[in-house]
């Protein structure tokens, strides 16, 4: 695992003429946004100190620090907010975050390279891997499941898979 930024959560625009934000967090538990310490930019140009004010449509109503107005605020529509890696929690064995997946190859149960990890998905079945398969101009969906990926190894930065059959 490195110490990349991972991205917590994005700015949706103003909420309110007062400088508050509408903040959509990534979090497992959403309000957690706020116990990770200061929230800084993509290109780590900007940080933020966050309070969080109040529960809204899918997000938060919240204040960062420097913005006072609605001008400030709605300049800062889209703008995705990260933490360092080392600042989340540990997880127990059998989780991970997605940006430590994103990357890894991954390699069938004999050893035959399947792909790297382009993104982690969820559509609200569970979760998928989506693997970019050398040769191949399309992606391929892989289940996240214990049966379809029964080890991933962070420390060697792989993945074992047993795709279900007629996936590759």
């Amino acid at each position: 695992m490195s110490d990349e930024p991972v991205c917590v959560g994005v700015i949706a625009g103003a909420f309110g003429v007062r400088g508050e934000v509408r903040l959509k967090s990534f979090t497992a538990e959403p309000s957690d946004i706020a116990t990770y310490g200061p929230l800084s930019t993509g290109d780590g140009g900007q940080s933020f100190a966050l309070t969080l004010t109040r529960p809204v449509k899918n997000g938060y109503a919240a204040r960062l620090g420097g913005v006072a107005t609605k001008e400030q605020a709605d300049a800062l529509r889209g703008t995705r907010l990260y933490v360092p890696r080392h600042r989340l929690p540990a997880l127990p064995d059998d989780e991970f975050y997605h940006a430590d997946l994103i990357g890894l190859e991954v390699v069938d149960t004999g050893g035959a390279t399947l792909g790297r990890v382009k993104a982690v998905l969820n559509h609200g079945a569970g979760d998928l891997l989506e693997l970019q398969a050398p040769g191949r101009s399309t992606t391929v969906l892989l289940p996240f499941t214990r049966a379809a990926v029964p080890t991933v190894d962070l420390g060697a930065g792989r993945i074992v898979a047993d795709p279900p059959d007629g996936l590759f």
